[in-house]
């Protein structure tokens, strides 16, 4: 694949897209405020599916990349620099070599560099009695759980692992870009020393990095170290376990996700194998679309505390965005999983069962550090509740919770009703847009060609009547789709994210439109873009007859008596 292909597979476009467009999920699109224009009514399209938007106010529409060139004002390139450091991507792997070939291997040699680590740490702990006594005794855990996990330990003389990996034969670079050295000055050392070492597997088992635990208490170090990113490695799309969880959440059709990579261990160890961990970081799109191919349940084992409230809601928006139903696992009071699974191993497996759907949930925790007797306590705790209505999706949905907040406030059904169609009072900081104005006429023009195209796409009348036009009537952009459908009328082109944009321009504008009105729109059509065209054309004839011999005038007068038939031609309108 190649970068632009790993882009778009890294990066939605919706969420792209949302940074500069408060986006509203529409059926299966999002719809917002063009950027490009001041328009009052949302006309702006992303289509999730076809991985395109467009804007019908302006005309404008495409990819992801058109996308960022047209918000920031930057070529290509630009954009996809930009695009790959959202996507944590090194462009410098999808370099042509000077054989211009691209190295395919390379990041085979990282991912071996990788598994030779795991293998290597592994042996270190086996000679590491402290290692092997605090998982063994404090942690609990099993021999067979170690080995299954691939626990390994990193010793501390800084130099071990690079020693080891150079009489491999891989380079110091390659190492480097797998995350398993580092560099001070000329000096290069070990990135993990003097830590218990967990492998990061990718959903298919290969070792891509590692999450680091310390074996001795230092205030001055964190407990907890991962990999940095790398090509094999991105925290905000590694899901801990996955690889060991994904036939048991198969059969169990949940997943259960929790906060810590040791908690996933012992959940596995207990025989409850259906859990994963976010790797260390806040939930994210990317994780939920990777626990999405196995199950749609998702099941959140968070700390009961504000911290853990913050994170369930940021959750529920990308969980709506996707369609993956999320719940809460509450756990007796005081208790993390880990000490939970030691103890009560039983009560862990029950209360995995017996998860709260999140909203649920929320509605519980914020009720009860609010006075609802009160006039501020209510207002406080329906506003907030409010704001996690507004953002699910189905209205069936919605009206459950706005009864349940009246009921639960001693408030008119009607009036939560009013206050959760007013807008929100919590607005995302878009980015700023930075594109270009452009001529009015310019942008009109692209609006009723693309309009036309897209009918002429669904019917073949309609294709038919574009044969008898010069290919010119449309803009450069438009011309290559023009011209497939002068051969092929009524049939859709494939591929070009052009002809994607006109399908998703026909879904939204004339799906239900019928033949007859289809046609009507369409002559009116034809008859404006002729009629510029020719206005066009005629006014740069005009500059050429004024300089133009006898000969040369006799050819432009022909061709502006051509240009009239034309319009003629073309402004009988149907009624």
């Amino acid at each position: 694949m190649d970068a632009v292909g790993e882009i778009k597979s890294r990066l939605s476009i919706e969420d792209v897209i949302s940074e500069y467009v408060q986006l509203k999920r529409s059926g299966r699109n999002f719809k917002g405020l063009s950027p490009f224009t001041n328009e009052k009514s949302p006309s702006f399209m992303v289509s999730p599916e076809k991985q395109i938007w467009h804007d019908f106010s302006s005309g404008k529409g495409g990819d992801v990349f058109s996308f960022v060139q047209e918000v920031e004002g930057i070529d290509f390139k630009g954009a996809l620099e930009l695009l790959a450091r959202k996507a944590g991507l090194n462009l410098e792997e999808y370099q042509p070599k000077q054989s211009g070939r691209l190295d395919k291997s390379s990041n085979e040699r990282l991912y071996a560099a990788v598994e030779q680590a795991v293998k290597f740490y592994q042996v270190q702990l086996t000679k590491h009695t402290p290692s092997l006594k605090y998982l063994r005794e404090k942690r609990a855990f099993e021999k067979q759980t170690l080995l299954d996990f691939r626990f390994g330990y990193s010793p501390e003389d800084g130099k071990a692992l690079l020693t080891y990996l150079t009489k491999k034969g891989f380079s110091t670079e390659e190492l480097r870009k797998a995350g398993l050295v580092s560099s001070r000055g000329r000096d290069v050392y070990d990135m993990f020393r003097g830590r218990i070492m967990i492998p990061l597997l990718d959903p298919q088992g290969r070792p891509v990095g590692f999450t680091a635990r310390q074996l001795r208490d230092d205030k001055n170090s964190p407990k907890y170290i991962n990999t940095p990113s790398t090509p094999l490695y991105d925290k905000g799309r590694q899901v801990f376990g996955l690889s060991q969880a994904k036939e048991a959440i198969r059969k169990s059709g949940f997943v259960v996700v929790v906060e810590g990579n040791l908690d996933v261990v012992a959940s596995h160890q207990a025989g409850i194998k259906q859990v994963v961990a976010s790797a260390g970081t806040a939930l994210t799109n990317h994780h939920l679309k990777s626990l999405q191919r196995f199950t749609g349940d998702v099941r959140l084992s968070f700390d009961d505390d504000r911290a853990g409230q913050e994170a369930a809601e940021r959750a529920i928006p990308l969980a709506q965005s996707i369609g993956v139903e999320l719940s809460i696992i509450t756990l007796p009071s005081g208790k993390d999983p880990d000490e939970l699974i030691k103890q009560y191993p039983k009560a862990w497996e029950e209360s995995v069962k017996n998860s709260q759907y999140m909203v649920d949930w929320l509605i519980e925790r914020i009720a009860e550090s609010l006075d609802l007797q009160s006039a501020q306590g209510k207002r406080q705790f329906i506003n907030h509740i409010l704001e996690i209505v507004r953002q699910l999706k189905e209205p069936v949905e919605q009206e459950h919770y706005v009864r349940k907040l009246a009921e639960r406030t001693n408030t008119s059904f009607e009036t939560i009703q009013a206050k959760l169609h007013e807008k929100s009072g919590i607005q995302r900081r878009l980015k700023r847009v930075k594109a270009a104005t452009e001529e009015p006429a310019l942008r009109e023009q692209r609006v009723r060609e693309q309009h036309l195209l897209a009918m002429s796409m669904r019917s073949e009348d309609i294709g038919k009547l574009l044969a008898k036009l010069p290919l010119d009537v449309f803009s450069p952009e438009a011309q290559e789709t023009a011209s497939y459908l002068q051969a092929h009328p009524g049939i859709s082109p494939n591929g070009s994210e052009y002809a994607k944009m006109l399908t998703l321009l026909f879904e939204e504008q004339y799906q239900l439109t019928s033949e007859q009105e289809l046609a009507y729109q369409a002559q009116r059509l034809l008859s404006r873009l002729v009629t510029d065209y020719a206005k066009r054309k005629k006014t740069a004839l005009a500059d050429e007859l004024a300089e133009a011999d006898d000969q040369k005038q006799t050819t432009i007068l022909q061709a502006v008596k051509h240009l009239d038939d034309l319009v003629v031609q073309f402004s009988k309108v149907e009624s």
